[in-house]
């Protein structure tokens, strides 16, 4: 429980410095002479050099854990960021957020990956995931009207800079306190409770071909019975721990589809939002906004009831009541601006915990970085289409008709199996 709650700090710390960008990110690219479309071009380049971030974070979370990811991200993120106080025209900040966009890759996979190998259970996996969400959202409240203030007060070099010492301070702290209990040295829970006998069938199927044993040894005299049981337990861990094919089976291609569109939704949002006739007058209210947001999905994730809902269910309803208000947005209806950005809000606090709990609970521990990195692969391409679509089509048709457009493409393509998908063994 320590190495949770070490973690959910220093994602805390993490969020609020990355979250304190959002607000004031476009005002600066607009400061430097960048045109819309360019920004749109900013915004989605730190997202597409997520992609090779996300492939290596998968493997490398698998094979070397999550600890190493997590304090390189921060580190080196936070040196970029001070250097990107310093950018004098759009280019430069262009190239700046794109290492930016590499490096921040690693830091998802790792911190998912290191929350579902510690879960003791389902419910336990779901409940920590929800506890990412939490705090991701925390940081989320207070960072963008934090962000706006310190450029409000002392400018974009000096917050830049600021915000850039807090990832590098975060990320020399997660050395000695950041604890990782490797994936070898975690044995599997025995659920037959037949004693020796279990225990000697168990290990036997856990051996590997070639390993100096027999991969099916035979039970000792008298626990025949018992062993065959305990054989039939096990047989499925091992059958589905084996390679790429075992997860694709369990998880459709098409249902990556979801998290790209929600992405895609959120960088349309965040790219439309600070341009709005209500918030290019102050950065402070664009500040306000992006926090009411965040505040909507605090709100989704302190019902602690939800949890009990299958995660594909929330999943679902999430994407399609995101779907209705960009619809609402797009078509200018008479509920408050404030009253629909609260809404998108207790959306997301209910689709992002939801998604990542239900790809943990259909896949094995050994494959957690890798499938985490897929589902960090679709974030980003979706991230870097939402921006660039924007920025060149804003003119012409609503941003936030775009959005409503792929979320329900993305949930009309979605496997609907995967609703009645079984838990993995862990």
């Amino acid at each position: 429980m320590k190495t949770a709650i070490w973690l959910y700090f220093f994602m805390f710390v993490a969020f609020f410095d990355l979250h304190a960008q959002y607000p004031i990110l476009t005002p600066f690219a607009l400061s430097l002479g960048a045109a819309p479309s360019f920004i749109g071009l900013i915004m989605g380049m730190y997202s597409l050099t997520h992609l090779p971030g996300n492939l290596l974070a998968g493997y490398g979370v698998d094979k070397y854990g999550s600890k190493l990811f997590i304090v390189f991200s921060l580190i080196v993120a936070g040196i970029v960021l001070i250097f990107q106080s310093q950018v004098k025209d759009p280019w430069q900040l262009l190239m700046i957020r794109s290492i930016s966009g590499f490096v921040l890759a690693f830091l998802s996979p790792a911190c998912l990956s290191m929350l579902a190998k510690i879960a003791k259970d389902s419910v336990h996996q779901s409940k920590l995931m929800a506890g990412n969400g939490l705090i991701h959202t925390l940081a989320s409240v207070v960072s963008p009207a934090a962000g706006a203030y310190l450029v409000a007060q002392f400018g974009f070099t000096v917050s830049f800079t600021l915000l850039g010492w807090l990832l590098i301070v975060t990320g020399l702290l997660s050395i000695p306190w950041l604890k990782e209990t490797r994936p070898e040295a975690a044995a599997p829970p025995l659920h037959t409770g037949a004693g020796s006998a279990g225990k000697s069938v168990s290990a036997a199927i856990s051996r590997k071909p070639g390993s100096g044993g027999t991969e099916a040894a035979a039970p000792s005299p008298g626990s025949q019975g018992t062993g065959r049981k305990a054989a039939q337990l096990h047989a499925p861990v091992a059958h589905n721990s084996g390679g790429l094919d075992g997860d694709a089976d369990k998880i459709p291609w098409m249902f990556y589809f979801v998290p790209l569109a929600i992405s895609c939704s959120q960088g349309i949002l965040f790219f439309e939002l600070p341009l709005m006739k209500t918030t290019q007058s102050s950065l402070l209210t664009s500040g306000l906004f992006f926090s009411l947001i965040s505040l909507g999905a605090l709100v989704t994730l302190s019902m602690l009831f939800l949890n009990r809902i299958p995660p594909a269910h929330r999943t679902v309803s999430g994407a399609l009541a995101l779907a209705v208000l960009f619809f609402g947005l797009a078509v200018d209806w008479p509920l408050p601006l404030t009253v629909t950005l609260f809404m998108i809000g207790m959306a997301k606090g209910l689709i992002f915990p939801s998604l990542a709990t239900l790809l943990a609970g259909i896949t094995n521990s050994n494959r957690y970085g890798r499938v985490f990195s897929l589902l960090s692969i679709a974030y980003s391409i979706g991230a870097f289409i939402g921006p660039m679509v924007a920025g060149k089509l804003r003119d012409s048709i609503s941003p936030y008709f775009i959005a409503f457009v792929i979320l329900m493409a993305a949930l009309t393509l979605l496997p609907f199996r995967i609703l009645r998908q079984k838990p993995a063994a862990v």
